[in-house]
């Protein structure tokens, strides 16, 4: 979503680098650039305007432009007011030992029921007891979609009657507690196609039957700066504490993400990235401003590593022992953290060195797993009893070419070889190899 915004200021701030020394007007005509930018990606004008506005005053004084580097430190200052403006520091929902309630609001189509599938799938993977409230009397199947996604992650759904009083929900949720008790409620509640005020009465009724511990808006993205206007009638209305933005993986501008904490004085809590169960992530507005500035998000990239660690097998295998079968298992790893294109983008740096658009063809990648997988047990651990009938044996298999057999042994062997040296540098002491 951020990609045509992070490619607008990138290209704004380029023009400040290899100066040497800064003038007033250097900034303020890049700066200029930077607002145009905000603006075309659909930033409320008032937060454009004040962030522009608080760069060029901290970036004209002498001791910024006549500093050492002075194209570095403006685009510091621009990158420090970018987390501010996207909410400063990540903040997420109230969790007690005790019981929690979370009341999931929004406009029909913005991703509540999904989404509450994917809070208890996350939760419940954190050692929480989730149980799911299937309130959305209103959309046609809406209950059924939310126990659907409730058998699939092991959850259970307490389902609301048609009529139902929200005194009587609430009676209802205390038999169920008293009989199996969990810790962390979430309601998904009915939305409309706009707001109106029977969706405001039936929720502010809701709400003071269950009294929430978190009022959460779920905000579709797509639906740009009206999703703001939104926010702020559900909370006078209402009442909301945080907000979840919701299909950040599309194609919008992404102005209502970089307004939302501005316009609304909500926090951003999660970010819809998938239809997946996985695909919510905390908002990390630090993180968030690093990929659009083209500083890469190394520590996502970390944190999904670190979630399929525990999924690896014979740690204490010699690394010079680098097999066809080893290059499958980390390709498959790898792909269970996204899209290759996604997952280099969050590398520092190789963000800017990819043409724009571009995309990993992920059909190679389905090619090179094909090959593998057709060769034996043998062949993949002692890939020097390839010969020629055999590659023409798996190119056959795997529906591919003895040509495409070949490539793939040539790139395993420069992975092994750049593998054992690797290796070396570690025993020397000299770095780690990042391998296993």
């Amino acid at each position: 979503m951020f990609q045509g915004l992070g490619d607008r200021l990138q290209t704004a701030l380029d023009g400040l680098r290899g100066r040497g020394r800064l003038s007033e007007a250097d900034v303020k005509a890049a700066l200029r650039e930077v607002r145009i930018a905000l603006l075309e990606a659909d930033v409320n004008l008032a937060v454009a305007r004040d962030f522009t506005k608080r760069v060029q005053e901290k970036a004209v004084g002498s001791e910024v432009l006549m500093s050492l580097r002075p194209e570095q430190r403006v685009i510091s200052i621009v990158h420090d007011e970018l987390i501010e403006t996207l909410g400063g520091k990540t903040e997420q929902p109230s969790l007690k030992n005790d019981r929690n309630i979370w009341l999931l609001m929004g406009l029909q189509g913005a991703g509540k029921t999904t989404t509450a599938g994917k809070l208890a799938y996350k939760y419940k993977a954190q050692g929480r007891r989730p149980l799911l409230i299937a309130a959305d009397t209103q959309r046609p199947a809406a209950r059924e979609q939310l126990r659907v996604l409730g058998h699939k992650i092991n959850v259970p759904v307490l389902e609301v009657e048609d009529d139902e009083r929200p005194h009587r929900t609430r009676e209802r949720l205390e038999a169920h507690l008293r009989e199996d008790f969990r810790d962390l409620i979430i309601v998904d509640t009915a939305g409309r196609l706009q707001i109106d005020d029977d969706l405001m009465d039936a929720l502010a009724d809701l709400h003071t039957a269950l009294e929430p511990s978190e009022g959460i808006l779920v905000v579709d993205a797509m639906t740009g700066q009206q999703a703001l206007e939104v926010a702020r009638t559900f909370d006078t209305r209402v009442g909301v504490s945080g907000l979840i933005m919701s299909k950040l993986d599309g194609d919008a501008r992404g102005g209502a993400a970089l307004s939302a904490k501005s316009v609304t004085g909500k926090p951003i809590y999660f970010a819809g990235i998938s239809e997946k169960l996985d695909g919510i992530e905390p908002f990390h507005p630090d993180r968030i401003a690093g990929r659009i500035l083209g500083m890469g998000d190394m520590l996502t990239l970390i944190e999904k590593a670190k979630v399929l660690e525990g999924e690896e097998e014979e740690e204490s295998r010699n690394l010079t022992d680098f097999s066809l079968q080893d290059m499958l298992t980390q390709m498959r790893r790898i792909r269970q953290m996204g899209s290759f294109s996604d997952i280099l983008k969050m590398v520092p740096g190789v963000g800017r060195m990819l043409p724009a658009g571009a995309e990993i063809d992920e059909r190679e990648i389905g090619r090179v797993e094909a090959i593998i997988s057709s060769m034996t047990e043998a062949e993949r651990y002692k890939p020097r009893i390839l010969n020629a009938s055999r590659r023409k044996r798996i190119a056959a298999g795997s529906g591919t070419t003895v040509q495409d057999v070949n490539r793939l042994m040539k790139n395993y062997e420069q992975m092994k070889k750049m593998i054992k040296q690797l290796g070396r540098g570690s025993r020397r002491g000299g770095f780690g190899t990042g391998f296993r």
